[in-house]
């Protein structure tokens, strides 16, 4: 102990210049030069803690409290022993009758929860001792002399077993790093305490106290359920705090739920999948020395698949003290609830909880656990472990609210029920046949589409489908696979199918599918463009076109933030360039298309072999503006292109000529956006078409009368789109990554 505190008091003495604090060091751990009476000698000679003496010597603690060491002391005054009625059920609950028939295991929990290390008067003692110094104002629990150690509990089996605690998050059990347990650290208790300061520098009010003790009036100074009556009283060996209640040893999350069986379902789900009972060899020797029993001592072991370990009291261990500000927090829904939950969503595809994967089964939890303090004021506002606010109210779901010594507990009469579930992706994450999908989504937009203040609309990719087509994956190589072979193309091939699966809908603009329309995909900004059509509830994608395949929903469910559209088949992107479609467009002669293409595919900015449009890269997202053949005509009356209305010259030899057919081209190719008449695109946007400068040349999309128009740069000419949805002569026609429109006018470049 001595060493211990010498060395705390190097550290303060050490950051003294940095933080500034409130008293000098010497006057905290140096011996004051007139020493008052320890403090068993100050409560004897007080004359009103005859019943708290009597504990101490029961609990053997009548030389340590009076003669060396330096605590903080909570004492509770005689009356608080008669009056109290929480004690008399904590005695009634040990089957103890009395403070005299106190057994002396129980005094010395009583007392050592009593004791905090270090003296600390009262304005210290809401100061957080960070590993750089002090924090003031920032504390509200302190570390105890008291811990459980060793204890008898039982495996999810059935077996019983002696064990001990974790005291450590358990990040990686089986690896290097931080262990899940340190047999020089006895994961002691923490006593929580509340001050005017403390609430008022974390922006919390009395309500937050007394939301937890609603029989104890909030004093400006409370310890627990405890008011502080007396304060700063000085000893030789530390400082006493008088208080009106007996503040008895509190339990860890863990331990709670161990003892509150309307919470059992709950509990359970830990015990049986995110607990291991691990035998340790330091425990086991200790235990065998302090018992000389020859027994095995198993470290209860909760998941790394979870956010903290309910049983560790040393909450993140990132500093030594960081115990003292903050803890975790969880809530736990009653067994009638849960079991709700459970048979209706958690377990709708799935035979069994025995049968869900453990993620599953770690999220629901971790959905309930905060890393941090839930505190009433702030219950919508904190994120818990999966970065979501409590999805209930606290006013009518809330039904127990308990500080426990390493956190806070709320007994809920209804499930926090998470976005991973309740969102569209839940649809695809709950439901084994879409294993595939689910992992796809995990990729790039699981974080999008569980929003809850977004819409979606999701195509479902079953895994039956994909393998059917060839798709896989393989655990082992960690990778995707097509027809057997696993590279990484086949991944990103399948996340373009995919981009072309999930369309952002907020205002229900895939809810009638049954009648013609069109709509742009792509839930994040790297992959929006790709354009689908739908109609008589069949879905149209470029390479389900390409491939004359015929797409059709199967069923429809109705999520948090959107709707899930189950299919029969995928919605494949193309291979073909925008050239191929241009090319299939424009070559009857009787399609409108046929002049813009026979401009296009002489033109010196196509490439016949690789059928693409000079400006263009595979990636990026266009959109094609053909003018229909009676406005190319007239784009040649009006001398933008070569040759007359009757006999355009599709291949002049002229280098003026070639440039204006060139011009025209590119100023009808809008760069990087696909725009459809979605009322989404509006204002100007860069066309392939450069000035001398590099500047691109651009075109303005508006609708007045809500009415699709394009206009050039200039406002000289307007354009409307010849639409239709099956016509294959009309405008929405898909390409590769680009959407081709037929227009009624040409845009005149500046």
């Amino acid at each position: 102990m001595s060493t211990c505190i010498g060395r705390i008091a190097l550290l303060f003495t050490a950051s003294l210049t940095l933080f500034g604090c409130k008293k000098k060091v010497n006057e905290f751990y140096d011996p004051p030069v007139n020493p008052d009476p320890p403090v068993y000698q100050q409560l004897q000679t007080k004359g009103k803690f005859t019943q708290f003496l009597s504990l101490i010597d029961k609990a053997g603690y009548k030389q340590t409290l009076n003669t060396a060491g330096y605590w903080t002391i909570f004492a509770p005054t005689d009356s608080a022993f008669q009056t109290d009625a929480e004690f008399t059920a904590f005695l009634q609950s040990k089957g103890i009758s009395s403070v005299s028939a106190i057994d002396s295991v129980t005094a010395q929990s009583i007392i050592q929860y009593l004791l905090v290390f270090n003296a600390f008067n009262k304005d210290r003692l809401d100061d957080y001792q960070s590993n750089l110094g002090w924090i003031n104002n920032s504390a509200f629990k302190r570390r105890t002399a008291y811990y459980t150690g060793f204890y008898n509990d039982t495996t999810a089996a059935g077996q019983a077993v002696v064990s001990i605690a974790s005291n450590r998050n358990n990040q990686s059990i089986a690896t290097a790093g931080t262990p899940y347990y340190v047999s020089s650290d006895n994961n002691n208790k923490y006593i929580p305490f509340f001050t005017s300061d403390f609430l008022a520098n974390n922006g919390l009010s009395s309500s937050d106290y007394t939301q937890f003790y609603p029989a104890t009036p909030f004093s400006g100074f409370n310890v627990a359920n405890a008011k502080v009556t007396e304060q700063n009283i000085a000893a030789e060996n530390g400082v006493i705090h008088v208080i009106d209640h007996v503040v008895t040893p509190l339990a860890s999350l863990d331990q709670f739920l161990r003892s509150k069986p309307q919470y059992s379902e709950f509990r359970s789900l830990f015990e049986k999948y995110m607990v291991l009972f691990i035998q340790n060899a330091d425990a086991t020797h200790r235990y065998q020395v302090l018992t000389g029993q020859n027994k095995d001592v198993l470290v209860k072991v909760y998941s790394s698949l979870l956010s903290y370990s309910p049983n560790n009291e040393n909450f993140l261990k990132l500093q030594d003290n960081d115990g003292q500000k903050d803890g975790w927090s969880m809530i736990v829904p009653q067994n009638d609830s849960l079991l709700k939950y459970l048979n209706t969503v958690l377990l709708e595809n799935y035979p069994s909880i025995n049968s869900l994967p453990l993620n599953i089964i770690a999220d629901f939890l971790n959905s309930h656990m905060w890393q941090t303090s839930l505190w009433p004021s702030k219950f919508t506002n904190t994120m818990n472990s999966l970065v979501e606010p409590a999805h209930i109210d606290f006013q009518s779901n809330v039904i127990e609210k308990k500080i426990l010594s390493n956190g806070i507990f709320y007994g809920s009469n209804k499930v926090n029920e998470p976005n991973v579930f309740a969102s569209v992706y839940g649809k695809a994450y709950l439901n084994p046949k879409f294993s595939l999908m689910t992992r796809l989504l995990d990729n790039d937009l699981k974080s999008v589409i569980t929003n809850p203040n977004a819409k979606y609309t999701v195509f479902m990719m079953p895994d039956a489908v994909l393998r059917a087509q060839g798709y896989d994956y393989n655990s082992t190589i960690n990778l995707f696979t097509f027809n057997g072979i696993g590279h990484d193309s086949n991944r990103l091939n399948l996340l373009r199918v995919l981009n072309s699966s999930v369309v952002e809908t907020p205002n229900g603009e895939l809810d009638a599918l049954g009648t013609p329309g069109f709509s742009g995909t792509g839930a994040v900004a790297s992959f929006g463009g790709e354009v689908i059509k739908y109609n008589g509830n069949q879905i149209i994608s470029a390479g389900t076109a390409d491939r004359n395949l015929t797409v059709t929903i199967d069923s429809v469910k109705t999520a948090k933030n959107g709707r899930v559209i189950y299919l029969n088949g995928l919605l494949y992107f193309t291979n073909l360039q925008i050239g191929n479609h241009i090319q299939a467009l424009g070559t009857p002669a009787s399609s409108e298309y046929n002049l813009f293409w026979n401009y296009l595919r002489r033109s010196a900015v196509y490439d016949s072999v690789l059928f693409t449009i000079l400006g263009t890269s595979a990636g990026s997202f266009y959109t094609v503006f053909a003018p229909n053949n009676n406005a190319i005509r007239q784009a040649i009356t009006d001398g933008l292109l070569p040759g007359t209305p009757a006999t355009p010259n599709f291949n002049p030899s002229l280098g003026s000529d070639k440039l204006l057919v060139a011009n025209f081209i590119l100023y009808h190719v809008v760069d990087k956006t696909t725009i459809i008449a979605d009322r989404k695109a509006v204002g100007f946007f860069p066309t392939l078409l450069r000035s001398a400068a590099g500047d691109p040349y651009t075109i303005n999309i508006q609708y007045p009368g809500n009415v699709f128009e394009v206009s050039d740069q200039n406002n000289i000419r307007k354009a409307h789109l010849l639409n239709g949805v099956t016509n294959q002569t009309s405008s929405n026609q898909l390409s590769n990554r680009a959407v081709i429109h037929l227009l009624d006018n040409y845009l005149k470049r500046p």
